[in-house]
């Protein structure tokens, strides 16, 4: 049973977490080839104080990614 874990900033919709459940599973059926039943996907949110990249944390800097803080 393949169980996946997810460490995200939060602020995602659940239609985006819903969709990437769905990717993952996808992913390791086709990987793996097991069934989609045995798939666990985990997904732990963390506040932007709560994670840290080269000592600053998300809520004192806007990620590259254009995300400012947590969202």
């Amino acid at each position: 049973m393949p169980i996946i874990q997810v460490n995200m900033l939060e602020g995602r919709t659940t239609q985006q977490k819903r969709s990437l459940a769905k990717g993952l599973t996808d992913a390791a059926v086709q990987a793996l080839g097991v069934n989609p039943q045995s798939v666990r996907i985990l997904i732990h949110e963390l506040e932007p104080e709560h994670f840290a990249v080269a000592g600053v944390t998300a809520g004192e800097k806007p990620l590259a990614n254009g995300n400012g803080g947590a969202r």
